[in-house]
């Protein structure tokens, strides 16, 4: 569905295009019945000139008008996934595109959450929290009519599943990149420290990531461009 509006130059262009192809077609009528260049050229160029106005116009006001328009449906789009996997990058790329839509939207990033929250802890009742809370905050804004792109390692299966039971209509995102590669993109060192035992209870090294059961979409970062992710998670959203 395309949110977009016609800007005033594309309807013009719209306009005498298609004015251009009906005057060659006028012309050629004339001719055929006449056998005149001069008077089918004629009635061509007034054809054009008067109905490449009609049309602009007819174009600009239905473009304002709001008959026969559906907007798509709210949604929380949740991007899980390894530290590393690509969840910050895709998620304020796929925020972007709904942004130029027309349409309202928020992100929610992890790390910008809990830059808010400082305190917020690892143990897996922490975790579990905080997801419910942003799951809860998230749910209320979709009621709003305001998509939500909200990108969290989120690892454990029961609160993915319980941030789901809030939302209307919720867009499970798993990204698979490989351990592998997450760690090789991994410039703060963080698999490394943990590795070494500086970051206990660290997602993918010495505490579990469960893979979601059902995702409504599986994205390996490390095999399909930004672009083309993005692309897959706005047609599952039904803003492409």
């Amino acid at each position: 569905m395309n949110q977009f509006r016609e800007s005033a130059g594309r309807s013009a262009a719209k306009a005498l295009s298609w004015r251009l192809l009906g005057t060659v077609t006028t012309s050629t009528i004339v001719f055929m019945f006449t056998g005149k260049w001069s008077l089918s050229l004629t009635v061509g160029g007034l054809e054009l000139v008067s109905k490449t106005g009609l049309f602009w116009f007819h174009e600009r006001l239905w473009d304002r008008l709001t008959y026969g328009r559906r907007l798509p449906q709210p949604s929380v789009i949740w991007f899980t996934g390894l530290s590393g996997s690509g969840k910050s990058t895709l998620s304020a790329a796929v925020t972007s595109e709904i942004a130029k839509k027309g349409l309202r939207v928020e992100h929610l990033d992890g790390d910008g959450v809990r830059a808010l929250f400082p305190d917020t802890g690892f143990t897996k009742s922490e975790r579990d929290s905080h997801i419910r809370r942003v799951g809860f905050l998230a749910s209320k804004l979709e009621r709003h009519g305001v998509f939500v792109v909200a990108s969290f390692l989120s690892p454990y299966r029961e609160a993915r599943d319980s941030v789901r039971s809030m939302c209307q209509h919720f867009i499970e995102v798993h990204l698979s990149t490989p351990l592998e590669v997450c760690e090789r993109r991994d410039v703060k060192g963080l698999y490394a420290k943990a590795r070494r035992g500086e970051l206990p209870a660290f997602t993918g090294v010495s505490d579990a990531y469960e893979i979601p059961a059902r995702p409504e979409l599986v994205i390996d970062t490390d095999v399909i461009s930004i672009a083309k992710a993005v692309e897959k998670v706005l047609m599952e959203a039904g803003v492409k």
